[in-house]
């Protein structure tokens, strides 16, 4: 058999696999696939008369990475602003509705063209649907899926998206009947599963510590207290509602990613899923979304249910005052328990949460570190970290066979940084560019 020949050769740098093998300092690329990944000499044999060779010079090559809480089409709306600013706390943000198609299908090319320019080539769109129809933005309806779903068929995406479909308002209330009907009418179908899927549900349980209205076991400084978001007219009908919703998504077998930041919440969510997992034990890669205020016990209950975490990092620094403030001095430093969630084996999801922040990666990353405190070993820690941006996120989306990592026949999405993040601190990561984008194959970005 014929040696098999590279369509695009990048040797003499640093090549992180994250597939648990030894580094490599070259990788060779072949249809849109990883062909191999090792020293210069190994990838040689692979270089042809037609193959593209990049010369790395030093350079790293990462999987593409992946932003697993992410609103792009707000934020093509919004960008260059952020809900969060320059302040210590998100703001509304500024007004920029999107009333047409053509305003939606710009909006989601410009988050693409941003994206593409800092290595990210996945991102979940957490929240489209029926829901939010009548939504002041025009960012999160039904009308946003059928753009998508255009983009996706004219090859102009320029990142993997998964989308969770959301039957209730964007941070707002949602009722078990609109749940079900919108459970009853799913279209998943996209023109390239690849490209486009529709992997489940989001709920909203509650809302964020700041606002005091994140469900929590405990009283607020004031000494008020949260209801959930789900209707109901007693806390208890609440409960029960939220818990059918869960239960009836693994039932579809849709995964579920539940907007719950309170302790109380969280619990209310890990009682589902076991229940759901007793009836039918399917990992479909439930997850929590945020968990400010999830309790050691609870991160423990998580990873042997196999329910994910979705946080930001650089909301923890922001806003670990204004937690304060609302649950009373020192409840902020147990707050994000990011070390915790991975000494429990809980496959943590770094993410933006973007426009909420900007989607620069390497911030969170930066942000994620100085949460955390002082690293024994400060390249152990962002290999770590880059896990939470490319394996992790990878097995949130069901996709851990075939990207998220460069093993031999993964998808060949790439990051090329200027400068190798294994042979830095994460607080000098924000300062290395991104040097080179690759998706399937194909580049998307280049400096």
């Amino acid at each position: 058999m014929p040696t098999p020949v590279a369509d695009l050769v990048l040797r003499g740098g640093a090549v992180h696999t994250f597939d648990g093998t030894r580094g490599a300092t070259a990788l060779a690329v072949r249809s849109g696939r990883v062909l191999r990944a090792g020293t210069d000499a190994d990838v040689r044999a692979l270089t042809g008369l037609h193959t593209e060779v990049v010369d790395l010079a030093g350079r790293a090559v990462l999987p593409g990475i992946n932003d697993a809480h992410l609103h792009a089409t707000w934020l093509g709306a919004l960008w260059p602003d952020t809900l969060f600013g320059d302040h210590g706390a998100p703001g509304p943000g500024p007004e920029r509705p999107l009333r047409t198609g053509a305003e939606r299908r710009a909006a989601i090319l410009k988050a693409g063209d941003l994206l593409a320019r800092l290595g990210i080539t996945s991102y979940t769109e957490p929240g489209l649907g029926p829901g939010e129809d009548a939504g002041s933005t025009g960012a999160f309806g039904t009308s946003v899926v059928q753009e998508y779903r255009t983009l996706a068929a004219e090859g102009l995406l320029r990142a993997r998206v998964t989308a969770l479909w959301l039957y209730g308002e964007l941070d707002g209330p949602s009722t078990v009947e609109d749940y079900r009907a919108g459970l009853a009418a799913l279209d998943a179908h996209s023109p390239d599963e690849r490209m486009l899927r529709f992997a489940g549900v989001k709920i909203f349980a509650d809302g964020i510590p700041p606002m005091r209205s994140a469900y929590t076991h405990r009283c607020y400084a004031d000494g008020s207290r949260a209801q959930l978001l789900v209707h109901g007219e007693s806390d208890a009908d609440r409960e029960a509602n939220l818990t059918d919703m869960i239960l009836a998504a693994h039932r579809a077998g849709l995964q579920v990613g539940v907007h719950a930041t309170g302790d109380r919440a969280v619990d209310l969510v890990l009682d589902a899923v076991a229940r759901a997992r007793a009836e039918h034990d399917a990992d479909l890669r439930h997850y929590v979304i945020h968990g400010d205020l999830v309790s050691p016990a609870q991160l423990t209950r998580m990873a042997r249910l196999g329910v994910g975490l979705s946080a930001q990092a650089g909301i923890a620094v922001r806003t670990a005052g204004v937690v304060d403030a609302a649950l009373g001095t020192g409840h902020a430093e147990q707050a994000w328990p990011l070390r915790a969630a991975l000494d429990a084996g809980i496959p943590l999801c770094l993410t933006s949460d973007a426009p909420v922040l900007a989607p620069d990666w390497r911030r969170e990353i930066a942000a994620a570190d100085a949460w955390m405190g002082p690293a024994a070993d400060p390249r152990e820690r962002m290999a770590e970290l880059l896990r939470c941006y490319t394996v992790h996120p990878a097995r949130q989306d069901g996709a851990e066979t075939w990207k998220g990592t460069l093993a031999e026949g993964m998808v060949a999405d790439l990051c090329v940084l200027s400068a190798d993040p294994l042979a830095l601190t994460p607080a000098e990561l924000p300062d290395v560019e991104v040097d080179l984008t690759i998706l399937g194959g194909r580049v998307v970005y280049e400096r």
